[in-house]
């Protein structure tokens, strides 16, 4: 047995891209995308992403490893490059669209961006992005998308190519750049911002390979669902699933934005099964005015950050079935779910939302996951009350960051873990359960205050549409909870102190808000996630309490 050794026919590097290629002959005359009156086949699909690496190739002259940038809502053209650019043997990096002009522009400068495809709708902040290149620093060529692949509109006299007129000098026959090693880089995502430092996580063809897979095992996807976009695609790829439709030969129904209206009508029109969305999605679903509940029940993997249990409950109320799981941009996707147990099904509603909104196991293709005690570095209790930080190990874990070994090194540790600055505890039962993240746990009078178990009883009321809890300074207990929360259409909005006596009710008196501050609307990344840095330095600004 020792003589056996790995060869050629077992060693081929694993990625996602070739998902394509199997979905063109199994799938081929089924609908792989709509948008609005666009409609492409499997067969279609495959055949533009290669003749678009081609002429990638060929006409722009991308080289293996150039950094390919993509800022665009989730269009059929955002999709096609999740294939097009790592078969050209580029590297495919997705920016988010809210980001401004400035960030924009150090993201490109820092990933040295060869060429970036730009929504038409995105031209205006794009040319500001590049005007504030330091001087003898060249901006990457640009290519546009034109809306409903339209070169007639919106075109630009001053470019080249457009987004389809690149594609169309590409070879139909190309043979696509097969990655040397499964540890190639494959994207380039940066961090979501919901701090102010985003970082450049690296993710290789492997471990893409990997969460892809395993994602569509853990949520028990079926073959041919219909999926809604509803989760943008430059956020850690959307979760992998751009890739695993096409394993599943799916309809993906694009759209650039959305409310909680288009959305029941695109579910309605075409029969959706399945889609991914933060809590806020889930929130603006549960809380649209009039809605009766599905005739048929909608898959929604929801993750992002911890869903309030009362959202759940409404959420689930309307028809449906929710699935939670956890995961981060270096993780690539999700890597801890809630598998359901057939005894909770005799539980109350009210608990049954609870236990769903704790985070739950390793999935399939992690290989562990713990709850660290931040001084010992020993596991924490299995009591669901000691906190610690949350350590995977697990082939989806990202490479490192781009040009910041010392970031890397502070979370890819020499003991085998990645530590994601997350605080969770263990239950007996052995599911985990996110508390905070470390920068947001309020520490008061020497008492950790965990600020989602609060916005979880601010949730329950039932005025409440929004609410984040961030630390204020407080001269006497150093710090106290503040929360921010928006308002639902109310005729008697409830006040600052009826708010407080509703908490007091639910809570330890330590962990009740001292403060309440009532806002139109919670800032947010273009994910859903409440940017909490930015209420923590309003708060700072209001002072001591």
């Amino acid at each position: 047995m020792d003589l056996l050794k790995p060869s050629a026919a077992n060693s081929s590097p694993i990625t996602p891209v070739g998902f394509l290629e199997r979905a063109a002959t199994v799938y081929g005359d089924c609908t792989s995308i709509i948008y609005n009156k666009t409609i492409y086949t499997w067969k279609q699909t495959n055949c533009r992403c290669l003749r678009l690496a081609s002429a990638l190739k060929s006409v722009i002259g991308i080289q293996r490893g150039d950094v390919i940038s993509v800022l665009s809502p989730n269009l059929p053209a955002m999709y096609e490059l999740h294939f097009s650019v790592p078969m050209s043997g580029g590297i495919l990096n997705t920016i988010n669209t809210r980001l401004d002009a400035r960030t924009i522009s150090i993201l490109l400068c820092h990933s040295e961006t060869k060429l970036i495809f730009v929504d038409f709708l995105s031209r205006s902040i794009i040319l500001e992005a590049f005007s504030l290149f330091p001087p003898e620093t060249q901006p990457p060529m640009l290519i546009f998308i034109n809306d409903d692949g339209d070169d007639n509109k919106n075109s630009s006299s001053d470019l080249d190519f457009t987004y389809e007129s690149l594609l169309m000098r590409g070879d139909l026959d190309f043979q696509w750049v097969r990655p040397r090693s499964e540890w190639d880089p494959m994207v380039l995502n940066y961090t979501s911002g919901t701090t102010s430092s985003p970082k450049g996580v690296v993710h290789s063809h492997r471990g893409l390979f990997i969460a892809t897979v395993d994602s569509l095992v853990d949520w028990s996807v079926p073959k041919q669902p219909v999926f809604l976009w509803t989760l943008p695609m430059f956020h850690a790829n959307g979760w992998c699933f751009p890739w695993g439709m096409a394993a599943v030969g799916a309809t993906n129904i694009c759209l650039r934005k959305f409310d909680a209206a288009s959305l029941y009508d695109l579910i309605c029109q075409h029969r959706v099964t399945h889609m991914c969305a933060a809590p806020v999605v889930l929130n603006m679903l549960a809380n649209e005015p009039g809605i009766e509940p599905l005739t048929n029940s909608i898959h929604i993997l929801t993750a992002g950050a911890p869903p309030p249990a009362p959202v759940l409950l409404r959420t689930e109320s309307l028809g449906f079935m929710v699935s939670h799981g956890y995961g981060l941009t270096e993780t690539a996707a999700i890597v801890v779910s809630c598998p359901w147990k057939p005894e909770w099904n005799k539980l109350t509603a009210t608990e049954r939302a609870r236990l769903k909104a704790r985070q739950g196991v390793r999935t399939l293709g992690m290989t562990e996951i713990d709850v660290l005690d931040p001084e010992s570095a020993a596991s924490v209790k299995r009591d669901g009350l000691s906190l610690g930080e949350i350590v995977l190990r697990g082939g989806s874990i990202f490479l490192g960051y781009l040009k910041d070994a010392i970031g890397t090194s502070k979370c890819l540790k020499d003991d085998g873990w990645f530590y994601t600055g997350d605080v969770g505890v263990m239950h007996p039962d052995g599911y985990l359960e996110i508390k905070d993240r470390s920068k947001d746990v309020i520490i008061s009078g020497g008492e950790n205050i965990s600020s989602v178990e609060v916005e979880s009883v601010l949730y329950a009321h039932p005025a409440v549409d929004e609410a984040a809890v961030v630390a204020r300074p407080d001269e006497y207990w150093g710090e106290t909870p503040c929360a921010f929360v928006s308002l639902k259409p109310e005729k008697s909005p409830p006040s600052q102190k009826d708010i407080i006596e509703f908490c007091r009710a639910k809570l330890p008196r330590y962990m009740v808000p001292k403060t309440v501050v009532f806002e139109e609307s919670l800032p947010k990344t273009a994910t859903g996630k409440i940017q909490k840095f930015v209420l923590r330095e309003k708060a700072k600004v209001m002072g001591a309490a």
